[in-house]
């Protein structure tokens, strides 16, 4: 595959993957009673935070495991939130999210519940984006190592 015909993948991964997360945090923020806190904002965080994780599962060797590939795309998406989250919610004032009465908060961007759930997500997504991604350009197979 073309140079370019990888970087449109990486593009279309990473906006399968955006709207995937925005949907489920559109319908956790229904199911909570929140549904005024739904912000387009979401969408294009969610597009960017799928950046990390697809390129993490890209990059990566195989020998790498899964876990461990979870836990460096995990840290690689808080650290987008929290620049999201300085210029969203504390500079501009949209206030799209709140972390700040969970313990362990950081300025209320951050926390460490939403990085356990991070790294689940991670978990799940970059299996996802390699079968897709080796479904449309070939090569090597998927293949993941234990702990």
């Amino acid at each position: 595959m073309s140079r370019a015909g990888r970087w449109v993948l990486s593009m279309l991964l990473w906006f399968w993957g955006g709207t995937v997360y925005f949907l489920l945090e559109v319908a956790y923020k229904t199911i909570r009673g929140e549904p005024q806190r739904i912000s387009w904002t979401m969408l294009v965080l969610a597009v960017l935070l799928t950046i990390p994780v697809e390129r993490c599962g890209e990059q990566l060797p195989w020998h790498v495991p899964l876990w461990l590939q979870a836990l460096a795309s995990a840290v690689l998406a808080t650290a987008v939130e929290l620049a999201a989250g300085l210029v969203l919610n504390l500079w501009l004032g949209l206030g799209v999210w709140d972390y700040s009465r969970l313990p362990g908060n950081f300025l209320g961007q951050i926390c460490p519940q939403f990085f356990v759930v991070w790294w689940g997500l991670c978990f799940l997504f970059i299996p996802v984006f390699d079968w897709m991604r080796w479904s449309v350009e070939g090569g090597q197979r998927p293949r993941y190592k234990g702990f």
